[in-house]
C-alpha cells in the first residue's frame, strides 16, 4: 500500500509539486522554513545579485548550519539529561540510606 501525500508547496517562488510520506501541514511547514532562509538570505547585501545555483547553495549551508547546531544543542541536552538522572539517582540512594538509618 502506497501512503505517500501528494502536496503543492510554494518555496523561493516557484511552485513545486512534493510527494513524502509526511502529511501535508508539514511538508507546507518545511516549505515555509524554507522561504524564511531565503526571505533571510534576501536581507543579505549581494545576495541577489549572486548566480542562482550560488544562491541555492547558500539556502542550502544555511539549512545545514541550523541542522548541525541542532543537533549539537541535542547532544547538549542528552548529556545534561544523563548527568541529572545520575544526580538523581544519588539523590534517591542517599534518601534510601537515610531512612534505613532511621
Amino acid at each position: 500500500m502506497d501512503s505517500r501525500q501528494f502536496t503543492e508547496v510554494l518555496i523561493g517562488g516557484n511552485l513545486y509539486r512534493l510527494s513524502g510520506v509526511e502529511n501535508e501541514e508539514y511538508m507546507q511547514q518545511v516549505a515555509i522554513y524554507l522561504n524564511g532562509k531565503w526571505s533571510e538570505l534576501k536581507r543579505t547585501e549581494g545576495f541577489t545579485r549572486l548566480p542562482a545555483d550560488y544562491q541555492n547553495v547558500m539556502v542550502q549551508l544555511n539549512v545545514a548550519d541550523d541542522y548541525f547546531k541542532v543537533k549539537e544543542q541535542l547532544a547538549q541536552l542528552k548529556s545534561e539529561l544523563e548527568e541529572r538522572e545520575k544526580e538523581l539517582y544519588q539523590v534517591k540512594h542517599d534518601l534510601i540510606t537515610t531512612q534505613l538509618k532511621l
